[in-house]
């Protein structure tokens, strides 16, 4: 399949009612921290970016959403093409010029400082990461405490960056200020808004 082809095929078959159903799955993610929302199969981007990352871009950007992607998606002219045709999303230059991040790597990503942070006035003018991840289960543990949260929150993604919690902590410190982040597995997601705090982490 050529690229062209690529870039029209695999995008949402109902549109609007994708988008909407995409875009509460995130809305009630960002809500309740660490809580796991399911999102059955609406895309078919072109690989590395998953279905449930390329849903999530298809309901959240548009042509005023610079978008920056990590080196493996960067990669793949198929990927550029097919989010600029269904999103009209322009390319970020710089992590600290995007709206959105597309990781596939997480392991490998810049520092959470090094993404637009907003400001006091405009906090929404900050990145949100959408993160690749393969579960939400198997990876250390973190423990998830603040607003949305009854008590404890707990989610496990695995190939986090090192010092991710560090990296979190000095976040949720920059408030109103600082990222959020989708968390984006095959068939789910979850979210860590910067409003919430992650406890502990084992080791």
């Amino acid at each position: 399949m050529d690229i062209a082809t690529q870039s029209i095929d695999g995008g949402f078959a109902e549109p609007v009612f994708n988008a909407q159903a995409v875009f509460r799955a995130i809305m009630d993610a960002m809500a309740r921290p660490g809580t796991v929302q399911p999102l059955p199969q609406r895309a078919r981007p072109p690989a590395p970016l998953s279905a449930t990352a390329g849903a999530v871009a298809l309901s959240l950007c548009d042509n005023d959403t610079p978008v920056w992607l990590d080196q493996p998606l960067q990669a793949e002219a198929a990927v550029k093409a097919w989010l600029g045709f269904h999103t009209g999303a322009p390319s970020a230059n710089t992590p600290a010029d995007a709206h959105f991040a597309l990781i596939v790597n997480p392991k490998e990503m810049a520092a959470l400082d090094g993404f637009a942070q907003g400001t006091q006035e405009y906090p929404d003018r900050s990145t949100t990461l959408i993160l690749l991840v393969d579960d939400l289960a198997s990876g250390p543990s973190l423990l998830l405490e603040g607003p949305g949260i009854e008590k404890t929150s707990m989610i496990a993604p695995p190939g986090m960056p090192r010092h991710f919690v560090e990296q979190w902590k000095q976040n949720t410190q920059r408030f109103p200020r600082g990222v959020d982040i989708i968390l984006a597995a095959p068939g789910s997601l979850a979210c860590l808004p910067r409003t919430t705090r992650i406890k502990t982490m084992e080791a």
